[in-house]
């Protein structure tokens, strides 16, 4: 690797004058962003011979070299439908700064493609930062690396490998740098082994009643059994499983009948199952049954009733302002705050869970803007003693005006309680946004 040739003392003349007044236009040929963070996945580095064609104003020759880099994804064995983040690192350039002129930080950005292979064909689009250290004069260029995603579409091994990148510089002029794989497609970096996804469980019952009399027959129809299976019929007291259970028979379309007789007086729902005990993936319910305590009062006794009223499920806010961490202009980087903490109380008293997620606009300021998708979060949530259910923080990752979710509950047999959810939050401010105040609004919703 090195600096192109010169075809004479003329020539070469007239590129260094063109270099010095254009600055970034010689380190457009090979550099990039700053060192992104990669994932905690092994991958090998690859060698591959790289052709890069400097802007035309720059008056340099193309450069024939070698790129050496390396793809890791944050999931080497996801399912049909996850979505996988890569990173394209470029750890050794194609070329050397070519000129005497010092580069100075910050003015580069990188993109590229990542090439999948095997099982799922096509290409990713990554992005990089614009960040990088200054460079000397004929000095080495610094690794750059750049991130994307995407979504599994077909089970087996993936291959990723380097593809064609390119280096745009913010320098007096803005100017692109093209490299591209000379013999495509470049050696495979890492391989993503991807599993199908387990069929969908479509087991459904239905009852003939909603309540009944301690020892009364409840009618169970079902749907979506395995063919000729043994199925379990049984009561549930909230999340456990009563003495009541009667066994049927699927026929030849995997449908079920039968009857259950229920005793239990703290009974709360019905569920019917394969196998030897009770699963989500192969049973259906629980369907909501309530045994009514008719029983005649014994002589000399009284009967004494109250009833607890469902109330609604809502959300609080300790307040409406957040005030992230300031940055400096010219070095950007994370405006860090915390989100107000919210308190979601569930008093509804039904089997339904609920999730609240958020949404966030981009923040404006003074004649600029930063995109929503640099806002991103690190939710946390806690549940107060005695809930019946608990709470599920939502995953760290990017906000956005698509949205994201902060906490949720799942649905049960008996749900409810009280919630304390927020998140850490973190903008990721561009070196170069104009000075000034910049606000978005982070809007959350509560179904």
């Amino acid at each position: 690797m090195g600096s192109p040739r010169s075809s004479g003392s003329t020539r070469g003349s007239r590129r260094r004058r063109w270099a010095s007044l254009l600055g970034a236009t010689a380190l457009a040929v090979t550099a990039g962003g700053a060192l992104a963070a990669a994932p905690a996945v092994a991958a090998s580095n690859v060698d591959f011979d790289t052709h890069c064609i400097p802007p035309a104003i720059a008056g340099l020759p193309p450069i024939d070299g070698t790129t050496t880099a390396k793809i890791t994804a944050d999931n080497t064995s996801p399912q049909v439908g996850d979505t996988v983040n890569v990173t394209y690192t470029v750890v050794t350039p194609a070329a050397s700064n070519p000129t005497d002129l010092a580069l100075p930080a910050d003015i580069m950005t990188p993109t590229g493609k990542i090439t999948l292979g095997g099982a799922q064909t096509g290409s990713v689009t990554v992005t990089g930062p614009r960040q990088n250290p200054p460079v000397p004069g004929r000095g080495a260029f610094p690794s750059f690396s750049m991130t994307g995603t995407f979504t599994v579409t077909t089970p087996g091994a993936i291959t990723l490998s380097p593809g064609d990148y390119n280096i745009h510089t913010s320098y007096i002029l803005e100017l692109d740098t093209p490299c591209t794989v000379t013999n495509p497609p470049a050696p495979v970096s890492e391989t993503v082994t991807a599993a199908d996804n387990p069929p969908a469980n479509t087991r459904a019952i239905s009852l003939g009643s909603a309540s009944g009399s301690p020892g009364a027959a409840v009618a169970v129809t079902g749907s979506g059994f395995t063919a000729g299976a043994t199925v379990t019929l049984a009561g549930r007291s909230a999340s456990a499983q009563t003495a009541d259970t009667a066994t049927v028979t699927a026929d030849a379309q995997g449908g079920i009948s039968g009857s259950l007789v229920v005793s239990d007086l703290t009974t709360t729902g019905v569920v019917a199952y394969e196998g030897g005990a009770w699963s989500s993936d192969l049973g259906a319910g629980p369907v909501a049954y309530v045994v009514i305590d008719d029983q005649p009062v014994p002589e000399g006794s009284q009967k004494v009733t109250t009833t607890v009223r469902a109330g609604t499920l809502s959300m609080s806010q300790a307040g409406d302002a957040v005030q992230l961490s300031a940055v400096d202009f010219g070095q950007g980087g994370a405006s860090t705050g915390a989100l107000q903490a919210v308190t979601v109380k569930d008093f509804r008293g039904g089997p339904a869970g609920w999730s609240l997620t958020g949404k966030v606009t981009d923040f404006s300021g003074p004649g600029a803007k930063i995109d929503a998708g640099k806002l991103s979060w690190t939710p946390a949530c806690t549940t107060k003693a005695g809930s019946p259910s608990t709470c599920q923080a939502g995953s760290a990752g990017t906000v956005g005006a698509s949205g994201a979710t902060l906490a949720s509950t799942p649905d049960g047999t008996a749900t409810g309680g009280e919630f304390t959810t927020g998140a850490q939050l973190s903008l990721d401010v561009p070196s170069f946004t104009p000075p000034g105040s910049y606000a978005g609004v982070l809007t959350l919703t509560l179904t």
